[in-house]
């Protein structure tokens, strides 16, 4: 399955890229309703480094992520894949192009859900619109850091 989120921030690609090379990035973009405790931060631009991940399916399955950082091309992209986790596979590409307003930022996730066929049919009930609520969150969070003149 993929999935893909793109918005328009007013500040450099350079900012953009930077935001996400902040020691406290991830920990930034965890939307409030997600029950998930960082255990270990990984460094983008470190191809291998990996960030470990504790949260809950569903609010209630205790899962641990292990994500490794596999591209980096500052300001224009990076890149991670789940080692293991909850999906039965994840890749999401952060990609950061310019634009006659900025930036775009451009999220594009290939996943499979958990739980093979049963998995794909949660999929658009309810994996897909959790994503969705996310990324919009980590979008806002982003583009407001950027956009602000007192954030460096």
């Amino acid at each position: 399955m993929k999935y893909k989120k793109e918005t328009v921030i007013k500040a450099s690609p350079e900012r953009v890229f930077a935001f996400h090379q902040l020691p406290d990035a991830f920990e930034r973009l965890v939307p409030p309703f997600e029950d998930a405790k960082v255990i270990q931060k990984a460094d983008i631009s470190v191809i291998g480094s990996r960030a470990i991940i504790e949260t809950k399916i569903f609010g209630l399955i205790p899962a641990k992520w292990v994500a490794e950082h596999t591209a980096y091309d500052p300001p224009r992209y990076f890149e991670d894949i789940q080692v293991s986790g909850p999906f039965a596979s994840w890749k999401h590409g952060h990609f950061i192009d310019p634009h006659a307003e900025g930036a775009v930022l451009r999220d594009e996730i290939d996943f499979e859900p958990p739980m093979s066929f049963i998995g794909d049919l949660a999929a658009p009930l309810f994996i897909l619109p959790r994503i969705e609520k996310m990324f919009e969150y980590r979008h806002r969070m982003t583009k407001e850091w950027c956009e602000s003149e007192s954030e460096t």
